[in-house]
C-alpha cells in the first residue's frame, strides 16, 4: 500500500537521488528545486511534494520527456501523467509525489525566482535561476482525469495542514471543474448550451444526472474530506481511475482531521 504521508527526509533524499541520476547523464545540465524543497524549507512537512525543473541540452529535451528512466532509476513509479507540454505529475510507489518540468537553458530564462534553489548543476554552464512558463497541453479526457485526481490529492494534503480554504478550492472547485470537463468530453448534452468561459453554467440542464451528485461534491468549507470521497467515487463510477492514485487519495481521506 502506498503511504499517505512521506517524511521530509525522504523527500530530500529522493531529490538528491534525482540529482545524482541527472549528473550521470552527459546531456543533463542541472536540477532546480522549487517551493518547500527549494528556497522555502520552513514549509517542508509530511504533506509536501517534490517540485522541480530538470535542465537539459536542447536536443535532449524530447527524450527526457518521452522516457522517464532518469526518474525510474531512483525508484519504482506507480503513476504518471503529462499535465503540460513540458512536464508531468508523478507518484513513486513509496508515496513521493512529484510535479516537474524539463527545460533547456534558453527556456529557463534568467529572471530570479525566490522559491528556487540549484540542487545540482554542471560547473561549465553557469546555471542561473529562471521562471519559465510551462505550455499547457490540450485538455483531453486523460488530462482532465489526471488533474482531478491530483487536485484531490493535493487538497487533502492542504487539509491536513489546517489550510481549509486552500483544501476547499482544490477539492470542491478545481477538481469539480475537471469533473465538469470530463462530462463534456464524454457524454452528449441533454439540453442547453455550454458557456466556454464558465463550465458551471447551465450544468443542471445539460447534465441532470451529474447535477444530482453536485451536493456531495461541494459540501462546504468544513467538509472537504467528505467532498473528496464523493468526487472520487464518481470518478471511479464513470471513468477508469488509476488504482494507485485512488488508494492514495482514500488513505489521505482516512487520516481524519489534521
Amino acid at each position: 500500500m502506498i503511504p499517505a504521508t512521506v517524511p521530509p527526509s525522504t523527500l530530500l533524499e529522493r531529490l538528491a537521488a534525482i540529482g545524482q541520476s541527472l549528473a550521470s547523464r552527459p546531456d543533463a545540465l542541472g536540477l532546480i528545486a522549487l517551493g518547500s524543497v527549494g528556497a522555502e524549507p520552513e514549509r517542508l512537512d509530511a504533506y509536501s511534494d517534490l517540485d522541480f525543473y530538470a535542465v537539459v541540452a536542447d536536443e535532449a529535451k524530447p527524450r527526457y520527456l518521452a522516457d522517464l528512466d532518469w526518474l525510474a532509476d531512483v525508484g519504482p513509479i506507480a503513476y504518471r501523467f503529462r499535465n503540460t507540454a513540458d512536464g508531468y505529475k508523478l507518484l513513486y510507489a513509496d508515496g513521493v509525489f512529484c510535479e516537474f518540468a524539463v527545460f533547456t537553458l534558453s527556456e529557463l530564462g534568467t529572471a530570479a525566482s525566490s522559491a528556487a534553489r540549484v540542487v545540482w548543476a554542471r560547473e561549465a554552464i553557469g546555471l542561473r535561476l529562471g521562471t519559465p512558463t510551462p505550455t499547457a497541453v490540450a485538455p483531453e479526457a486523460a488530462w482532465q482525469l489526471g488533474e482531478a485526481l491530483t487536485n484531490l490529492y493535493v487538497g487533502l494534503g492542504r487539509l491536513q495542514r489546517g489550510e481549509l480554504l486552500s483544501a476547499q478550492r482544490f477539492i470542491q472547485h478545481y477538481a469539480v471543474d475537471r469533473v465538469l470537463a470530463l462530462a463534456a468530453a464524454t457524454w452528449p448534452v441533454q439540453t442547453g448550451r455550454a458557456d466556454p468561459f464558465a463550465p458551471e453554467r447551465r450544468v443542471e440542464q445539460r447534465y441532470p444526472w451529474l447535477a444530482r451528485q453536485l451536493p456531495g461534491f461541494v459540501q462546504g468549507y468544513t467538509r472537504s474530506r467528505e467532498s473528496a470521497s464523493a468526487i472520487l467515487d464518481a470518478l471511479e463510477s464513470h471513468w477508469t481511475v488509476d488504482p494507485a492514485m485512488a488508494a492514495l487519495i482514500r488513505a489521505r481521506i482516512a487520516l481524519g482531521d489534521g
